[in-house]
């Protein structure tokens, strides 16, 4: 009977073969009623004791893979690394920026689960079409390695790159120039895609802006592609916040600000946020000669992931 059923599960096996551990996906009804056509009696519960005996079990999917990875990827980790520590050392801001997930606004199933009385869910809407007038949000955050703190800038529109400079923009004057009055330069560790990608020109274009208006010469090292969870806004901030949300409905916007703001953890997290209601159109297009009048100084290595935004002189 152990032979029969190793050749059912062996074509839906879906692990690896040289792994001890197997998992199959065909139901245990469905393999009990196979193997009484080859002449065993057997029920389901008897199948899953014998699968459990051979190595086999039932697993969920695990994002593991990332595609190719490339070939200087560890070599700009460290750089990256360097860079940060060295600016840190000279007393200088470094933060992490990315967009969280973009959230439905209403009263929508949330995951996780929140304690509440014994047989008193909250209820929330069967269907996930979002509310023509709540619409969604999309959450752009600046981390501040050193401080340990976030900001979240709470997006009503598009995600786009004047969104994102502009919640730089926003964490400088509310936060960054109070917590570092003698900052000269500003680094920034971004995802390689999105609105703040290596190579989205608008991004640079807004950065430039940012670099003018304020004085600072603007930093930026990008994350090889493929590697956004080690992006450090990823596992020190917006984990954090899922977690404090987790159960609980999206309503309105005032809502989601009061549970962003709300996030704390043992090391001392704090995070401050805002709505940003004005409107980022989509499809800028940035021409060739607006790009040479950027000042933008690139580093010899990997000079389309690490480059600095230099103001420039009116």
């Amino acid at each position: 009977m152990l032979d029969d059923l190793k050749r059912l599960v062996e074509p839906a096996t879906l692990g690896d073969p040289v792994r001890p551990l197997l998992w199959v996906s065909k139901s245990l009804d469905k393999l009990a009623s196979a193997l009484a056509d080859m002449g065993h009696s057997i029920s389901p519960n008897s199948v899953r004791k014998l699968l459990t005996k051979i190595g086999f079990s039932r697993q969920v999917n695990r994002k593991a893979d990332e595609g190719a990875s490339h070939p200087d990827r560890n070599a700009q980790f460290e750089y990256i690394n360097a860079e940060v520590l060295a600016s840190q050392a000279a007393g200088q801001p470094v933060i992490s920026v990315d967009t969280k997930k973009k959230e439905l606004v209403g009263n929508y199933r949330n995951a996780g689960s929140d304690w509440r009385p014994k047989g008193d869910p909250q209820r929330v809407k069967v269907h996930d079409f979002a509310d023509k007038e709540l619409g969604k949000v999309a959450p752009y955050g600046v981390y501040d390695l050193a401080a340990d703190a976030g900001w979240v800038s709470l997006g009503i529109t598009h995600d786009t790159a004047a969104f994102a400079v502009a919640s730089i923009r926003t964490w400088l004057e509310r936060i960054g120039r109070a917590r570092y009055p003698n900052a000269r330069e500003l680094t920034i560790t971004a995802d390689c895609g999105g609105s703040n990608g290596a190579r989205v020109r608008l991004w640079k274009v807004e950065l430039q802006k940012l670099a003018d208006e304020t004085g600072l010469t603007i930093k930026v090292r990008h994350y090889p592609p493929g590697t956004s969870k080690w992006n450090k806004i990823e596992h020190r901030l917006f984990c954090h916040i899922t977690q404090n949300w987790r159960g609980r409905p999206l309503k309105d916007h005032a809502t989601i600000i009061d549970l962003i703001a709300a996030t704390t953890t043992k090391t001392g997290l704090k995070v401050e946020a805002a709505l940003d209601t004005t409107v980022y159109q989509k499809g800028i297009k940035i021409r060739d000669a607006e790009m040479k009048r950027l000042n933008i100084r690139r580093d010899a290595f990997h000079p389309e992931w690490n480059y600095a935004v230099i103001p420039r002189k009116t």
